[in-house]
């Protein structure tokens, strides 16, 4: 009997795009020899990025001395768009692979592989199954899930959790891990696997945000790896989702060229500023602003901007195909709005009560020295980096904006910061901007080049990167916090 009930002859019908491994109809008829665009982006042109890394020596001499491969991968040749940044960045990667830790330096690339694969996320899978028999993986590991140790194993649950639905996470499932005789976790391995997990999730958003192309591999012909990364490839156009001719909807300021556009967004932080210095907003007012948020975050999903994209059209006619299914259990467990919790009511996430700076921070350190500062530096960085720049206007204050990209992730996953105003968060960020945060933040491997040419028209490549950056440390600091508050239940 065949998996799922589909029949030899039905499976006849359909083929693999060779490049991003979509499944396809065979009366759809293309060939994909490679990605779409060359460079580390599909998104962003080369010779940008390329500037960025011949005028900055600094990447280099980074890259030689913190870099798990040895190479400027794709990554970090996008991430050079930042260089302090891709400093701090690099640092804590490198300390959590490579350095001292709780964990051997093969299953933390086996733990990062089953991160990223629960994204589908073949890029950084493919660059972790090479790290991981560089450092003396069992290359028997690699056939799935069922080769590997029950210690490895047990750590799914945790993964899918924290990956789709991090605030479900609770003591007992800390309990679980740290409890069960001769595969029990000490709480250090755990939080170096919790670390990885929420590392390795948040960098797959990067990855899928900011459409890296795969790595070049001279061994292969045509100098690509055959798995892409980003969702948009050449097969779309055979399966009639014609990305480049399909037009914009759905913005809530209207049709308006991008200057306009700009100009309207300058306008609002300006009157933004100023309320503020006016007024005293009260608690209750703030509170009922999250609640607004988090209720209308339900209604933006990615079919309800591009109206030539059907929302069914996002609801995984694609299968996971068996090289990334086999590091996962339970694939069809994803993301589901915070705000929709029916009979399961949970508390939203109070941030004051279990914030980063007082309390996960500590915890980390505690049981993996070190981490958490450079972590810690990591979150700071990426939140205060900023060039006083917006487009074509200099001397602006980018703060208001970096904190509604920020908050707007943690609302998502049900975090509330009582001293912020969200109604802050509608007036700054357009819907094709919440439309792209929320698929990049909660299922990332449905992003398309269209949804990161449809906001901010007038923003340089490097600007929409550092959105990109904020939105993946927005997503790991999240999961950190639900898992860090269920450690602290554990112990207490």
């Amino acid at each position: 009997m065949n998996r799922g009930g589909s029949s030899p002859s039905a499976a006849a019908n359909y083929l693999l795009c060779t490049n991003c491994r979509k499944v396809l109809r065979k009366d759809k008829k293309i060939r994909v020899s490679q990605p779409l665009t060359r460079g580390p982006s599909a998104f962003i042109p080369e010779k940008e990025v390329i500037q960025a890394n011949t005028v900055d020596e600094r990447t280099n001499f980074l890259v030689e001395e913190y870099s798990t491969s040895g190479r400027l991968d794709n990554i970090t040749q996008v991430m050079s768009l930042h260089t302090q940044y891709l400093e701090s960045f690099l640092r804590s990667q490198f300390y959590m692979l490579r350095m001292d830790g709780p964990l051997p330096l093969s299953h933390r690339h086996y733990i990062a592989i089953m991160a990223a694969a629960r994204h589908q996320c073949s890029y950084l899978i493919n660059m972790h199954v090479d790290e991981f028999l560089k450092t003396g993986g069992i290359a028997e590991w690699l056939n799935g899930l069922e080769y590997v140790p029950q210690r490895l194993k047990n750590l799914n649950e945790i993964n899918k959790l924290l990956a789709h639905r991090p605030w479900l996470i609770t003591k007992e499932h800390i309990q679980k891990l740290v409890k069960t005789g001769e595969n029990n976790w000490s709480l250090p391995e755990l939080v170096h696997a919790v670390v990885l997990l929420a590392h390795f999730h948040a960098l797959a958003s990067f990855v899928f945000g900011s459409g890296i192309n795969p790595e070049r591999d001279p061994e292969i012909s045509n100098g690509f790896r055959l798995i892409s990364v980003n969702n948009f490839c050449v097969c779309d156009l055979a399966n009639d989702n014609n990305i480049e001719n399909a037009s914009l909807t759905g913005n809530n300021f209207g049709t308006i060229d991008s200057l306009s556009e700009l100009e309207a967004l300058m306008e609002r932080m300006k009157r933004l500023q100023e309320e503020r210095e006016d007024e005293d907003t009260t608690q209750e007012e703030m509170t009922t602003c999250f609640e607004k948020e988090k209720k209308e975050s339900l209604f933006v999903v990615p079919g309800d901007t591009f109206h030539s994209f059907p929302h069914s059209d996002f609801e995984d006619d694609m299968i996971i195909t068996s090289d990334v299914s086999r590091y996962i259990e339970d694939p069809s467990f994803g993301y589901e709005d915070f705000a929709r919790r029916g009979e399961e009511h949970l508390p939203t996430f109070r941030a004051q009560d279990y914030t980063w700076e007082n309390h996960g921070f500590s915890l980390v350190n505690r049981l993996y020295s070190d981490i958490g500062h450079l972590l810690d530096e990591k979150f700071r960085m990426v939140y205060s980096l900023t060039y006083n720049t917006m487009a074509t206007h200099e001397d602006a204050d980018t703060t208001m904006l970096h904190r509604a990209l920020f908050n707007y992730v943690h609302c998502m996953f049900g975090i509330r910061y009582d001293d912020y105003d969200y109604g802050e968060v509608n007036q700054l960020l357009e819907r094709s901007l919440k439309v792209y945060i929320k698929t990049v933040a909660c299922y990332p491997e449905r992003t398309t080049k269209r949804m990161y040419d449809s906001y901010w028209r007038q923003f340089k490549h490097s600007e929409k990167v550092h959105v990109n950056l904020l939105l993946m440390e927005a997503r790991m600091q999240a999961e950190l916090l639900y898992a860090l508050r269920a450690i602290t239940r554990h112990l207490t």
